[in-house]
């Protein structure tokens, strides 16, 4: 009998190896434990190697187990794509989107585009996950993600979905009664500063200016940390210091005179949020379908 005689066997042995657990498998699979175990009794049988190593508490692979494992996970995800791609041939697309992003463009890119995508398209579902760290996009198993496009590597494919990015230091009227005004950047180091901790600097996010040519990082100090936009952009309003925002984000603040912008010939525009996917990724119908819909077309 061939040992490739039955793919369900194998499917089988990979979710429970991924697991290290039969009963999350068997819950994931639909089928009951004591089948799935006599499934993998059988597949061990007939390949005459024992596949995991089993204890009261734990499943694990064996090292003949550990070779299979990796042998057949990428071709199950090759198997996965060709169907979702399949799929997307019928009439009206349908599927599953995941998007990892950052709050800022998660805020003014993605929610407004897909107000208007998802209506028109109910059968297909998006899962945005906000991130502020570099997220593996393949090992996590996400669709596409957005970031700056100083920071998409070279390896994926990159669709512009925004225009340039302005920062906006601001700070409350409030705050300026007590606090002189600035003049040049290096001038916050004598303020209270809201600032911002992302995961992947594993610090606090240093305050980047530029003007004539000469780049400035400022590592600026205050009361108050967040990692998170809503509550800097609140606590400034609220007058507990400077921040550094998005200029989308607080357009309408200093508009109404609720926030006073300084150094705004320090903050020069860079270029904006892109997309990126691998280029090896089949892509489906649905996902070319908001891909399209989120371009830039400035």
């Amino acid at each position: 009998m061939s040992a490739l005689e039955n793919f369900n066997d194998l499917a089988v042995f990979a979710k429970v190896a991924k697991e290290r657990s039969f009963t999350r498998a068997a819950a994931q699979l639909g089928v009951s434990q004591p089948s799935l175990s006599q499934t993998i009794r059988s597949l061990e049988a007939r390949l005459g190697i024992r596949l995991l190593t089993r204890t009261t508490r734990s499943v694990s692979p064996t090292e003949a187990g550990e070779r299979l494992l990796r042998t057949l996970e990428p071709r199950f995800e090759e198997i996965e794509l060709e169907l979702a791609a399949l799929s997307a041939l019928r009439d009206k697309p349908a599927g599953n989107i995941r998007i990892t992003a950052g709050e800022h463009p998660a805020i003014s890119i993605l929610q407004p585009a897909l107000a208007t995508f998802l209506p028109r398209h109910p059968d297909i579902n998006v899962e945005i996950m906000v991130d502020y760290g570099l997220t593996d996009i393949v090992s996590e198993r996400f669709d596409a993600g957005i970031r700056l496009g100083e920071q998409v590597a070279k390896d994926m494919i990159a669709v512009r979905i925004g225009p340039d990015v302005r920062m906006a230091v601001v700070g409350s009227p409030a705050y300026f009664d007590a606090h002189p005004r600035l003049q040049t950047p290096g001038e916050l180091t004598s303020h209270n500063c809201i600032s911002m901790r992302l995961p992947t600097y594993g610090g606090l996010f240093a305050w980047e200016f530029k003007k004539d040519g000469h780049e400035l990082k400022v590592r600026v100090e205050g009361q108050l940390v967040f990692n998170n936009l809503a509550l800097r952009l609140t606590s400034a309003l609220a007058g507990l210091g400077l921040a550094y925002l998005p200029e989308d984000q607080v357009t309408a603040e200093i508009a109404q005179g609720r926030l006073i912008r300084v150094l705004e010939d320090w903050c020069p525009a860079f270029p904006g949020y892109h997309l990126y996917y691998p280029s090896r990724r089949q892509t489906s119908t649905a996902f070319s379908l908001l891909v399209d819909t989120l371009r830039h077309r400035g």
